[in-house]
C-alpha cells in the first residue's frame, strides 16, 4: 500500500530546488512561500489567479496572496478557519528555514 502523502512530498521537493538565488545566497521564506501557493492553487477555483507576493522585513516574512474575488472566501473560510490553518501551516514551514512567517489576503 502506498502511503497518501507520498506525492504531496514530492511535489513540494520539486519546488525548494530553487532555494539559492543566483549569487548563492537563500531565498528567504521560499519554503513558506511553496506551500502556500501550493495550498491555495489547491483551493481556488481559477488557480491561474493566485500570486503569492513575499514581502521580507528584519527576518520577518510577510506572504500576501492575490486571488481572484470569486475565490477570496474559499480562501478565508467561514469564520476564517481556512486562513487560520493556512497561518499556522505556513507559520511552520517558516519554522524549518528560522524565518517567522505570516499570510495575508489582499483584497
Amino acid at each position: 500500500m502506498s502511503d497518501p502523502n507520498e506525492d504531496f512530498d514530492e511535489g513540494l521537493d520539486d519546488e525548494f530546488e530553487d532555494e539559492i538565488g543566483g549569487e548563492g545566497n537563500r531565498i528567504v521564506g521560499a519554503r513558506a512561500r511553496a506551500v502556500v501557493e501550493y495550498v491555495t492553487r489547491q483551493l481556488a477555483d481559477d488557480p491561474d489567479a493566485i500570486d503569492v507576493e513575499l514581502q521580507d522585513r528584519r527576518g520577518e516574512v510577510t506572504l500576501l496572496v492575490h486571488a481572484s474575488p470569486d475565490d477570496m472566501g474559499r480562501l478565508i473560510g467561514r469564520r476564517g478557519r481556512v486562513i487560520q490553518a493556512l497561518r499556522q501551516v505556513t507559520r511552520a514551514a517558516g519554522a524549518t528555514e528560522g524565518v517567522r512567517a505570516t499570510v495575508d489576503v489582499a483584497e
